[in-house]
């Protein structure tokens, strides 16, 4: 019975690979993943740093259209109104995706965190 199991490997011997090429095969497998992550987390990390920035600069020139009198918006010029408005648009949606962004770079880096714990050696 064992003669057919062994069939065409008769005379040879099993052999297993040494534990540093398996520890080499294992981190060719995974650094990829790590790299995605790091890759990843750079990017929503800078796309968060321009936003916040172009928010702060649409801040500044909101403020300026909006005008220091308390009644200034019941003698604005209807063109001052639309420009007040779309800054409100651009401020609401890019602090939405700043939001959205925070939230990635968070999940990113505790992706991270679990990938360094699980495979420390990587």
């Amino acid at each position: 019975m064992f003669e057919t199991l062994l069939g065409a490997h008769r005379g040879k011997r099993f052999k297993a690979r040494s534990a540093a090429r398996d520890e080499s095969t294992d981190a060719e497998r995974l650094k990829p993943v790590l790299t995605s992550i790091e890759t990843a987390l750079a990017a929503a990390t800078a796309e968060w740093s321009g936003l916040n920035g172009r928010i702060d600069e649409v801040l500044a020139r909101a403020a300026v259209t909006h005008g220091n009198e308390s009644d200034e918006y019941l003698t604005r010029d209807a063109s001052d109104s639309r420009h007040q408005d779309a800054f409100n648009d651009e401020i609401s949606n890019g602090q939405r995706r700043l939001a959205q962004l925070s939230q990635h770079i968070e999940r990113l880096k505790s992706l991270r965190a679990t990938f360094n714990q699980q495979f420390p050696d990587i």
